[in-house]
């Protein structure tokens, strides 16, 4: 499932955790974009904050993988930014991507498979809060054809529908620090974010609005 319907159902890892590690106190309008179009084929369309889950979707559905892997421990003998180590792969297996799966990251990677492409772009988006910038909901592109449906629609928890629209604002109140780290760098990867999360869905054009409480 989804790293969104896993906070929501208090299912956090460090998957789930490392959505946040980029944002600061304040609201995020627009993030966790996702748009389904279902007609002969799928089309699902997604902002960053989705780039992990589209590549373990198509990993489940035995694609190979294409494009820069960023982690914190070194797996394909990438060059450190900022705390991770960042490296271009190529023929990536999707064994391989399940396997460390939740060791990193973030995963921008184009795939290809038996009736599935994703498409994806390979430079972080700045993390701007409300009005500072436009979200681009075709960060993450995938096509696939319909003897898939049943597997898209379970990991993302989609409704029998043709066309789905989601977004979520992420309303940081509070960062928690982890007891007893002094490293800069360790504190703000490690440190957890606590506010809500205000989900907007349009399903088939009929609109609904939900609110909830997290920690990451």
């Amino acid at each position: 499932m989804d790293f969104v319907n896993n906070i929501l159902n208090k299912k956090v890892g460090e998957r789930e955790h490392s959505q946040f590690v980029r944002f600061g106190r304040g609201k995020y309008d627009g993030r966790a974009a996702l748009n389904l179009w279902r007609t002969e084929k799928i089309k699902l369309g997604g902002s960053f904050e989705y780039a992990v889950d589209f590549v373990l979707l198509a990993a489940e559905l035995n694609a190979k993988f294409s494009g820069i892997i960023m982690s914190k421990e070194d797996f394909f003998k990438g060059k450190k930014k900022a705390g991770l180590f960042v490296a271009e792969v190529s023929d990536i297996e999707a064994s391989k991507i399940q396997e460390i799966k939740d060791k990193v990251y973030c995963m921008l990677l184009d795939a290809t498979g038996n009736g599935l492409q994703l498409k994806m772009k390979k430079k972080l988006p700045k993390p701007g809060k409300s009005g500072d910038l436009k979200i681009d909901d075709k960060f993450c592109q995938l096509e696939a054809d319909m003897k898939f449906w049943q597997q898209i629609k379970e990991y993302f928890n989609l409704p029998e529908a043709k066309k789905v629209k989601i977004k979520h604002s992420f309303i940081i109140e509070d960062i928690i620090l982890p007891k007893g780290e002094t490293s800069p760098e360790l504190m703000r990867m490690n440190a957890r974010r606590k506010g809500k999360i205000e989900r907007i869905s349009d399903i088939d054009g009929q609109e609904a609005r939900q609110s909830y409480d997290f920690e990451a």
